[in-house]
């Protein structure tokens, strides 16, 4: 048992939860220092470093299954889980470890002293110590927020991808696209390749670029695609990829998250050389919970869909996808929403797509009560929703109002999403099939 009194994961992980007085305090100081004491430095491979307000965890995926499909041992890091703290660190697709990752933890807090750590810093320094010694040929990793002062950051990356800029975390971030932007644009680094992923970006992103003299690859400039009879055509600098397959993931927006990752994987150059085959099957290969996850109703139980989406931007995604799913019946939406983001913003997107609301109560320093949400969403919405204690309580009551022909949206965060999931399983022989 390590010094803290903690022996399994989920006591390591009560302890970082309230190891540190802020849930949130960003910068990189005490991660250099703590990286010091721990004799830790940056392996000599390839690194691409992926932020974006929507859509990392797409690109993030697509990188490292192309990467895969090439033949390359690949880890990643992304946040937050949906249902389980080890999916953040993959080593080829698989989650790690609790053993490998208690062992992380017992070296961190041992070398730490007196540096106070957050819950995300004690993660991000785990995962590097871990795929450190997983001895790989490439890191794909996720930014937790911003870029310029999250903890990801430390590390230097080789390619620098922004997928969107969003109104998000505006309370460290800024109140301005152009503010997130800024803070999105410090992932860049001086000479090496800027992955830019939207065809409309504060104008900081290539600013920061053109400063530090790195090679611009933007979405719709450098890169872009064209889709044609159920496949699509990627061009970029390089690399002139026809018929390849839709992305797995669905939604028109999946295209420029896949047309991004390759752009991100073809701007690693010669370093790690991927054909045309690699990338095909990477996309075929690709795959990510709780994204417009359509679960279909077998045996007289409704469709579910899962969508993690959290803000107003995200929410806009969804309903297009939704409008473009034709349902015969109503559309019922189990939707839990963090104290902090915006709800308004989001229930009032997606109101016009839904019929019936359950409304369901996130705990945690940053929840919110399902009667909290009603009070602050109710003058946009054309009835009352009905507030549920927990997301398996919702799940529950919407599938019982549901016939086979109606479909049940589950969305809101990732709070939300994986509870949903665990509750699907729960139900015996699944009521879905996915």
């Amino acid at each position: 048992m390590g010094s803290v009194g903690a022996s399994t994961l989920d006591e390591w992980l009560a302890f970082q939860a309230q190891a540190y007085p802020r849930a949130i305090d960003m910068g990189l100081d005490r991660l250099r220092i703590v990286l010091d004491r721990l004799f830790w430095r940056r392996p000599a491979i390839p690194v691409i470093t992926v932020a974006g307000t929507n859509g990392k965890g797409s690109v993030v995926a697509t990188c490292a299954a192309i990467l895969g499909a090439a033949g390359y041992r690949v880890g990643t890091f992304t946040s937050p889980h949906l249902r389980d703290y080890r999916e953040r660190i993959r080593i080829d697709k698989e989650p790690i470890d609790a053993a490998p990752l208690i062992r992380a933890f017992e070296r961190i807090e041992a070398a730490r002293g007196d540096v106070g750590l957050t819950f995300f810093e004690y993660n991000t320094l785990a995962a590097l110590l871990l795929l450190e010694a997983a001895q790989l040929d490439a890191w794909v990793l996720e930014i937790g927020m911003g870029g310029r002062l999250d903890a990801v950051n430390v590390v230097d990356p080789d390619v620098a991808v922004v997928v969107s800029i969003g109104l998000d975390h505006q309370e460290f971030l800024g109140t301005t696209l152009e503010a997130i932007g800024r803070e999105k644009a410090g992932i860049i680094r001086a000479a090496r390749p800027a992955v830019l992923g939207s065809r409309r970006l504060p104008a900081v992103l290539e600013e920061t670029a053109h400063a530090l003299g790195a090679p611009l690859r933007r979405l719709g400039t450098e890169f872009d695609y064209a889709r044609q009879d159920g496949v699509w055509h990627y061009r970029g600098p390089d690399w002139d990829l026809p018929g390849l397959p839709p992305p797995v993931l669905r939604g028109d927006t999946q295209f420029d998250n896949a047309a991004t990752a390759i752009a991100a994987v073809e701007a690693l150059g010669p370093r790690l050389r991927v054909s045309a085959g690699a990338v095909a099957a990477g996309l075929r290969a690709v795959r990510l919970v709780g994204r417009f996850q359509v679960l279909e109703g077998a045996g007289g139980e409704p469709t579910w869909i899962l969508d993690v989406s959290h803000n107003p931007d995200a929410a806009r995604v969804l309903a297009d996808n939704l409008g473009k799913l034709p349902v015969r019946g109503r559309t019922f939406a189990v939707c839990g929403i963090l104290a902090d983001k915006d709800a308004v913003g989001i229930v009032s997107v997606l109101a016009g797509c839904v019929d019936r609301w359950f409304f369901v109560s996130l705990s945690g320093e940053r929840g919110l009560s399902a009667d909290l949400l009603a009070q602050r969403v109710g003058a946009h919405l054309s009835q009352a929703p009905s507030a549920h204690a927990a997301v398996a309580d919702a799940c529950e009551a919407a599938r019982a109002q549901a016939s086979p022909e109606d479909r049940i949206i589950v969305f809101g965060s990732f709070h939300t999403v994986g509870p949903a999931l665990d509750w699907l399983e729960s139900q015996g022989p699944s009521p879905v099939r996915g």
